[in-house]
């Protein structure tokens, strides 16, 4: 699945920089997320705006985090993926400080590591959002902080006993698509 994510991923970049890179925005970065009471979970962030509808609020993205580079890193910790698509809105165009609001929808899967769990619940839609502040820099690079809430939880007999409602985030990305020097 991964290796089908990464194909997917680096079509979707060379696309983009090839047909839109005429002031579109191609942010891609690391994320870094912390559930709330449970585990770390890093990754990788794309976020897209085009140059033709709402260019610099409405982007649209793709993220993967896990826990496999986070809390599940050399331990013992349940291995977690989540795939997630994203819609997001940046308000006060053109400023450093930029609230930001965001819907996410994707997949979610856990690795419990023993047959002995074959029968709990391992994956499950992702339905979630989440709000804060970005700060885009006067360079190509951006932070993002939020919080976020997903809707689609679980308690390990309907649904993963991992999958837990609050979240927060760092989003750490570069604009490919600038031409600053």
């Amino acid at each position: 699945m991964f290796k089908y994510v990464c194909t997917l991923v680096t079509l979707l970049l060379f696309t983009s920089i090839a047909c839109f890179a005429q002031n579109s925005i191609l942010n891609v970065g690391l994320r870094l997320q912390k559930t709330v009471n449970l585990y770390h979970e890093n990754g990788i962030a794309i976020e897209y705006s085009s140059k033709v509808f709402k260019p610099d609020r409405v982007y649209f993205g793709f993220s993967y985090v896990t826990s496999r580079l986070g809390t599940a890193y050399r331990s013992n910790a349940i291995k977690q993926d989540n795939y997630l698509l994203s819609a997001a809105y940046y308000f006060r165009q053109g400023h450093v400080i930029r609230p930001v609001v965001r819907l996410n929808t994707g997949y979610f899967s856990a690795s419990y590591g023993h047959k002995i769990f074959d029968d709990l619940p391992q994956s499950s839609l992702i339905l979630s959002g989440d709000a804060g502040v970005a700060i885009q820099t006067h360079s190509p690079l951006k932070f993002a902080a939020t919080l976020g809430y997903n809707t689609i939880t679980g308690n390990g007999v309907k649904g993963p006993g991992t999958l837990y409602p609050v979240f927060y985030q760092l989003t750490i990305s570069w604009n490919l698509l600038s031409h600053q020097k």
